[in-house]
C-alpha cells in the first residue's frame, strides 16, 4: 500500500494499489498534485516604497469614472472648508432612522436620504403600450420619490407608493 500526506490538512492517506492515487484529497478535498507555495520576499522597505508607487499610477487609470471617489473629495473639501464631517454623519444617521424606506445607493452602496417628490406630469411623460396590452403601464400624472446619496451624492427616482400600487394592479388586471 502506498501512502502519501495531505500537504494541506496533514492527514496520511493510504492509497490502494489496484485504484492507485486520487488527485483530490479524500478528507479536505484540495488538490494534491497542484500544491502551490506563495513566495514572499523581504526586503528594504524603499523597495517596498518604489512598489507601491508604481501600483497608485496604474491604479489612477483603473476606474477613471469612479464616482466613490469623487465624492471623497468633495466631502474632504467640506471638512477642509470648516465643515464638521462628525456632525454631517449624524445626521445622516438621524434622517435614516426617520425613513419608512431605506435605499441603496446603485454606485456606491451607501444608503440614500429621500429628499422629496417630483410630479410628472403628461407633458413631460411620454408612456407605451407594451404588446399584449391595450393600455399603457404608466398614465396620467406620477409621483416620485427622489433619493440623494449621502456618500456620492447620486440621485435616484422611484415610484411614490400609490404609483406602485397602481403599477402593480395595472400589469396584473391587464397583462
Amino acid at each position: 500500500m502506498e501512502s502519501t500526506i495531505c500537504p494541506w490538512c496533514q492527514t496520511e492517506i493510504v492509497w490502494d494499489e489496484e485504484l492507485g492515487a486520487e488527485e483530490q484529497c479524500p478528507y479536505c478535498h484540495n488538490e494534491l498534485k497542484g500544491y502551490r507555495t506563495l513566495n514572499i520576499q523581504l526586503g528594504d522597505e524603499e523597495e517596498f516604497e518604489d512598489e507601491a508607487d508604481g501600483d497608485e499610477e496604474e491604479a489612477d487609470y483603473w476606474e477613471e469614472g469612479d464616482t466613490h471617489l469623487d465624492a471623497i473629495r468633495r466631502v474632504e473639501s467640506f471638512v477642509a472648508g470648516g465643515g464638521d464631517l462628525l456632525a454631517y454623519e449624524s445626521g445622516v444617521e438621524k434622517v435614516l432612522d426617520g425613513q419608512d424606506e431605506v435605499p441603496e445607493c446603485p454606485h456606491c452602496r451607501e444608503y440614500m436620504l429621500h429628499a422629496g417628490q417630483q410630479e410628472i406630469s403628461g407633458g413631460s411623460f411620454e408612456p407605451v403600450v407594451p404588446k399584449g396590452m391595450q393600455s399603457p403601464l404608466l398614465s396620467g400624472t406620477l409621483k416620485l420619490n427622489v433619493y440623494v446619496c449621502s456618500a456620492c451624492f447620486s440621485v435616484s427616482r422611484f415610484l411614490a407608493e400609490e404609483e406602485r400600487n397602481t403599477f402593480i394592479r395595472t400589469v396584473s388586471e391587464k397583462a
